[in-house]
């Protein structure tokens, strides 16, 4: 196997004359990979996409067509030899030309494809020329042909194979890409190929087993018999192929092998499995994998609740502490392994241990699954399936069969993959959302989820979990969002609700809950300019997607929160409620373990600048949401619940050891004076929960607005003050602090004069590239803390200390009240 890559030399022009003037004619420089979107600001052509109201500037290119060609030095092909052009992604609808020859045609971002062109090489330079029709047209097209299908966009996202997000989402830029988003080569081989090589991976006792699949393409005249050389750690496998022979499927044993576990379970032991084709004196081709020796079930045995959704890794039953994931940036070649590198150790920071890739998305790179090989991060694939109705009839189904096939065998050898998922709330949809009056008989998708992709992930993938959507419901007859069955999502809270109603429910598994809040200040102001700045300025709703998001945002902060007037105290208040609602949520999920096992947060990351549900936002910087994520996914955790019509104390233990805590509960005033104090000695089981009652004396206090509940032990601490921040009498003025530069940056010590609730250093306010060790911390009376903060920058140390910078709750009563 000879492989040419294709990535150079290549030039960029519109094919249509609906551009602008500056556009129209020109060529410029293309990168392969890359969209078009890119090679124009790289050209100066166009503003940023992402700066300020650029988007809407931009919506022109919803219908361009565009020509990407280039020139290549080759050969002919030799006799006996194959030469396949090979596109492992075009974005989306395109026609191959080589030489002026139809190569072919292609309609699904989401698979690769392989053309024959032996007959149109020439010796010397080869013209290659990619057309590109916009999806959008196309995707009206097919809609026009089969029908309209209920979707949650102004565009038919639902009738062309594309990214669903590309078209806009209520956190994303409607933004639609073009281009050749992956690698392109030439490719020449005789005789034979490997043309898919799928490792099953099982353990009995053990022993490590690998039951690999191989499939080989031929070229017609090939006669010689073949040889399959194995190769798996120190273990070796030979095995002959008969000449024709497409299928070969041979054993391999790992007596003792190491186990792979999720992250805060054990460790990530990878094997390398090489596969070599070898004719008769050469080698032909070759592939290589790693694997990790586990077992990955989701148990869903009927119990006195209902119907569990517990994810089970090698024999134990594990509380999923997720996030949701979406493409890390709208432009897809931007992200590089060592962005994903940041992301997913961002995500094993905060106890993170398994990323959902939600369904309006893609199927991630190779690079994204190896990280999370790596880190021990547990993978739910959805297949790209998102809040609409989806025809079953052609041309949809045959692309999303050949895309679904392609994707299996491409990530099924991955330790961290643990399940496939139909598609995400599109049977909720089909329940709630009127589809079946819009639809009037027409196909919606049913039969992807009940027939289609199970059958493909029993006959490709068979050892790995499928369920048919999120949420889902496995008892025929019951709703998909049902409580007690499956998985749930739950968007009261966001929607209508405050975010204590998510103890109205106890879910088997919450696979989507979240609210939003804006990006960090640095982030923020780099790509917004309005003058003055404000939630309802042009370009910030520009950026705030969400349906009445900012009214949203006003009633959760209501009943709890001063709504204040200035931006930058709007822009603290709006981060905190989001990490307090989510962090009340996971909370509330984890106390019920083992009945609720498991919630994933959505999400975790940001595609670009903008108000969302994310923790990480799109330059990488950490929200206080990521914060109260890690507070929350902590190992051990203490938390006060309700059980009835009482409070208890819950002590949640997720280590492998009993945790023997030495706990000390206290009811004190805002000023530190202790009004009752008790000491107790529990252990708590590993992997369990442990419920505790307390005394009457510590629930009931004298002044409820200046009193808060303190449950401590060495690992863990709960803190609850007795009603709402407006209701609450604090000093809105307790921290004294002083700063001092030390190695690799600075260090900020605080005191609390009096309780201070979620006190944080708001540290990219100073120095874009800060980083700072914690957040939302609470200080009770006379405690001190020292905040370590990570920059390169030269800066005056006080400024971490400005009251822009260091904040807490308390100082919201501080600030002017718009209410």
């Amino acid at each position: 196997m000879i492989r040419q890559y294709l990535h150079d030399g290549w030039q960029l022009t519109a094919a249509t004359n609906e551009v602008p003037d500056n556009i129209r004619g020109r060529t410029v420089p293309a990168a392969v990979p890359g969209s078009t979107h890119l090679d124009l600001l790289a050209s100066g052509l166009i503003t940023d996409p992402f700066l300020d109201r650029a988007e809407e500037e931009l919506a022109w290119m919803h219908r361009a067509d565009w020509r990407y060609s280039t020139t290549f030095l080759a050969a002919t092909a030799r006799p006996g030899q194959r030469a396949d052009l090979v596109f492992d992604g075009l974005d989306t609808v395109a026609t191959v030309e080589l030489n002026g020859h139809v190569a072919g045609q292609t309609a699904n971002m989401h698979r690769g494809y392989r053309f024959d062109v032996r007959e149109f090489l020439v010796d010397g330079g080869n013209d290659l020329t990619v057309s590109f029709s916009s999806a959008l047209a196309h995707a009206e097209k097919v809609e026009a042909a089969l029908g309209s299908r209920p979707h949650v966009n102004a565009h038919p996202f639902n009738m062309v194979r594309k990214m669903a997000c590309s078209f806009g989402w209520d956190w994303g830029p409607d933004l639609q890409t073009a281009g050749i988003w992956r690698p392109v080569r030439l490719e020449r081989w005789h005789t034979a190929r490997l043309a898919r090589v799928r490792p099953i991976v099982t353990v009995a006792g053990t022993t490590g087993q690998v039951e690999l699949h191989v499939d080989i393409e031929w070229t017609p005249d090939a006669a010689e018999n073949l040889t399959l050389l194995i190769t798996l750690g120190a273990h070796k496998r030979t095995v002959i192929v008969p000449a024709g022979q497409t299928t070969v499927v041979a054993r391999v044993d790992v007596p003792g092998a190491e186990l792979w576990w999720p992250a805060g379970h054990g460790e990530q032991p990878l094997y390398n499995l090489d596969v070599v084709l070898r004719g008769e004196s050469e080698r032909l081709d070759s592939t290589a994998k790693r694997i990790g020796f586990r077992t990955i079930t989701v148990d869903t045995t009927p119990d006195e609740h209902g119907t569990p959704f517990t994810v089970v890794v090698n024999d134990r039953p594990l509380f999923v502490k997720g996030a949701n994931w979406i493409p890390d940036d709208h432009f897809l070649t931007r992200i590089t392994r060592e962005r994903l590198v940041r992301r997913v150790d961002q995500a094993v920071a905060a106890h993170v241990n398994l990323l959902r890739v939600w369904g309006g998305g893609i199927y991630e790179s190779d690079d994204f699954y190896d990280v999370c090989d790596e880190r021990g991060v547990l993978v739910w694939q959805d297949f790209p399936l998102a809040c609409a109705a989806y025809p079953e009839e052609e041309p949809i189904r045959g692309e999303l069969e050949a895309e679904a096939r392609e994707n299996v065998a491409r990530l099924m050898s991955h330790a961290s993959l643990a399940l496939w998922n139909g598609g995400n709330e599109n049977l909720w949809g089909f329940a709630d959302w009127g589809w079946p009056e819009q639809l009037d008989g027409r196909t919606w998708g049913l039969g992807h989820y009940d027939e289609l992709l199970p059958g493909i992930v029993a006959e490709l993938d068979p050892t790995r979990f499928y369920c048919p959507g999120s949420p889902y419901s496995p008892v025929d007859g019951l709703h998909p969002n049902d409580e007690d069955h499956g998985t749930r999502h739950d968007w009261h809270v966001w929607n209508e609700a405050g975010y204590e109603h998510y103890r109205d429910h106890v879910p088997r598994f919450c696979s989507e809950f979240g609210f939003q809040g804006p990006p960090a200040w640095a982030t923020l102001t780099r790509w917004i300019h309005d003058r003055p700045l404000t939630p309802d300025s042009p370009s910030f709703l520009a950026h705030q997607k969400a349906e009445d998001g900012n009214g949203k945002l006003a009633r959760g902060l209501a009943a709890r929160l001063p709504l204040p007037a200035r931006f930058e105290d709007w822009h603290w208040a709006t981060q905190l409620n989001q990490a307090r609602a989510v962090g009340f949520g996971i909370e509330h999920f984890r106390s019920w373990w083992p009945r609720t096992a498991g919630a994933i947060v959505w999400q975790l990351n940001d595609c670009w600048p903008v108000t969302s549900w994310a923790a990480i936002d799109s330059e990488e910087r950490l929200k206080p949401l990521w914060y109260g994520l890690r507070h929350a996914y902590a190992p051990r955790l203490l938390t006060f619940q309700p059980r009835g019509d009482r409070l208890v104390l819950v002590a949640v233990n997720d280590h492998d050891e009993p945790w023997d805590a030495h706990l000390t509960l206290d009811r004190q005033t805002f000023r530190g004076v202790t009004l009752h104090l008790t000491r107790l000695r529990r252990t708590v089981p590993p992997r369990s929960v442990l419920c505790l009652d307390l005394e009457d004396a510590l629930l009931q206090p004298a002044n409820d607005d200046a009193e808060v509940m303190v449950a401590t032990t060495a690992e863990a601490r709960a803190i609850l003050p007795f009603r709402e921040d407006v209701e609450l009498a604090y000093d809105p003025s307790p921290l004294t602090a002083q700063a001092q530069a030390v190695r690799g940056g600075y260090e900020v010590e605080v005191r609390a004069g009096s309780f201070a609730r979620d006190v944080a250093v708001l540290a990219d306010r100073v120095a874009p590239d800060a980083v700072v060790d914690d957040s939302l911390v609470p200080l009770l009376a006379g405690e001190v803390r020292v905040f370590h903060i990570r920059t390169d920058a030269v800066v005056d140390p006080a400024a971490f200390t400005d009251p822009l910078v260091l904040r807490c709750a308390n100082d919201l009563r501080a600030v002017p009240d718009v209410r």
